[in-house]
């Protein structure tokens, strides 16, 4: 099958296979990303050994799904290993046989273990096993390539990226799935016989992100408002209970991590961590740095700086459609059961609205492709006026190495967007606002980003630079 965008990781892939060294390489990312699917494909289903872990099996559970794998592969042991210490003994003795598969392109010794979290139940050996393994024979090996892969992030971030013992420097490459971008998604759907148009893409972004699991689901048959009735809001439906199905997955106690995403969700423009240390239910200590970068690095969340204050005081702001979608309309919600009638009502337009910013929180480097600067280097902020009379909110201010801010203004309109009388005074205002407060010694762009472009009127000028949908699909 045809591995969709990802260009960026089947390179990193590449430079594995084509190494002259024995590489540990780990894959993470949030449940449904297509971590497996991008490393069966690139592979083509070819390998020395695979093997997965199975959810909810204890460890013999696992020795026994693992004594499988390694029949499958060609061991000849009738009985399953007594602890991960003879699995991985008969693995060493497996990759050594003369007659194992070897990738074609550089002879390699592909190895992949996928759900790596779950083979790791309770009072097991798995992991001094492992690293064993691979500290007695494969760091050694010059031809072996093991690819790790995990969607419980916790698990993967504690025990192989930044664990201080046993695997501590012994992962040679990291490879962090995000979830696809529009152009990604376009091209996901193109291929699965939805010619849908860039407008109508963006509003399937804003319900379901860029997750190709979610998106591989959508019926051609049906318009994206009855796609998303159909998956989400039927008791029936494939993602009616996805929410909690995937903080399960990824977290070993979610309850904490869900209490921090409802909180960024009822405040758009994020909190700081020490608001949200506050919340009874989340409270505060190193368990809450540890689950913000966590969320972090799983994309559910984003990380940034208020432009005029420290680092220390950076906000931590929801930026994962699929999490906004649920907290906004979620089982919870008894007075919505229908997505086709509580479209073109007004809260509907106040939700699209808001989602669509951040769509484009989720592209800026598609934004600076088209205002011809992706070459330039930047940092993206927030701004909120100090004062509450006249008050100035600004979502998005990219600030060039070049000399130049972009303001940017997000609206969301179904026809070009009209800049009116007012809306020019509110403009003036907020980047006059910006400028005395900030003292900011740069050149002020009032840069559009809206959908489908901007209506010309003895208005419109005030806008230096206009993104449409179009530039957001790069």
């Amino acid at each position: 099958m045809k591995i969709i965008g990802r260009k960026r990781e089947c390179h990193e892939i590449e430079r594995c296979v084509l190494s002259k060294r024995p590489e540990f390489v780990v894959v993470y990312g949030r449940r449904r990303v297509g971590k497996t699917y991008l490393i069966k494909e690139f592979f083509n289903r070819q390998f020395a050994f695979y093997a997965t872990g199975v959810t909810g099996e204890k460890t013999a559970g696992q020795l026994r799904a693992f004594h499988t794998s390694l029949k499958e592969y060609g061991d000849t042991e009738k009985t399953i290993p007594q602890d991960w210490y003879e699995a991985f003994g008969r693995l060493k003795k497996l990759l050594c046989d003369p007659a194992v598969h070897r990738e074609p392109v550089n002879d390699r010794i592909v190895v992949f273990l996928d759900e790596l979290p779950w083979m790791d139940t309770a009072r097991s050996d798995f992991k001094s096993a492992l690293d064993y393994f691979w500290n007695t024979w494969g760091s050694s090996c010059e031809d072996l390539l093991l690819i790790v892969c995990g969607s419980a992030t916790s698990w993967i971030i504690d025990n192989l990226l930044e664990g201080k013992k046993g695997f501590h420097n012994r992962v040679t490459r990291r490879i962090r799935l995000l979830p696809f971008c529009l152009k990604e998604c376009k091209e996901l759907l193109e291929h699965n016989g939805l010619s849908l148009p860039e407008p109508q893409i963006i509003d399937c972004y804003m319900a379901f992100g860029g997750i190709p699991f979610y998106l591989n689901m959508l019926d051609p048959r049906l318009s994206v408002s009855q796609n998303i009735d159909e998956l989400y809001f039927k008791e029936y439906g494939d993602l009616h209970n996805e929410y909690h199905i995937l903080f399960n997955s990824l977290y070993k106690n979610p309850e904490k991590y869900t209490a921090i995403l409802k909180e960024l969700a009822s405040r758009k423009c994020g909190m700081t961590r020490n608001e949200l240390a506050s919340v009874k239910e989340i409270g505060g200590g190193d368990g809450l740095t540890k689950r913000l970068r966590e969320l972090c690095e799983c994309g559910f969340i984003r990380k940034y700086r208020h432009f005029t204050k420290a680092k220390n005081d950076a906000l931590y702001q929801l930026v994962d459609p699929f999490v906004a979608f649920h907290h906004n309309f979620g089982p919870d919600n008894k007075d919505l059961s229908s997505w086709m009638n509580y479209v073109n009502t007004p809260g509907y337009n106040a939700w699209r609205g808001n989602a669509f910013e951040m769509v484009v929180l989720n592209h800026v480097f598609e934004i600076k492709k088209a205002l011809g600067v992706s070459g330039v280097e930047s940092e993206e902020y927030a701004w909120k006026s100090e004062k509450k009379k006249p008050g100035a909110q600004i979502d998005l201010l990219i600030d060039r190495s070049d000399g130049v801010i972009n303001l940017c203004e997000i609206k969301y309109s179904n026809d070009p967007y009209e800049i009116t009388a007012e809306e020019y005074e509110n403009l003036q205002r907020r980047s006059t606002t910006f400028q005395n407060e900030t003292t900011a010694k740069k050149s002020i762009h009032i840069t559009l980003v809206t959908v489908n472009g901007l209506k010309r009127n003895k208005y419109a000028g005030i806008a230096m630079n206009t993104i449409t949908g179009d530039d957001l699909f790069g």
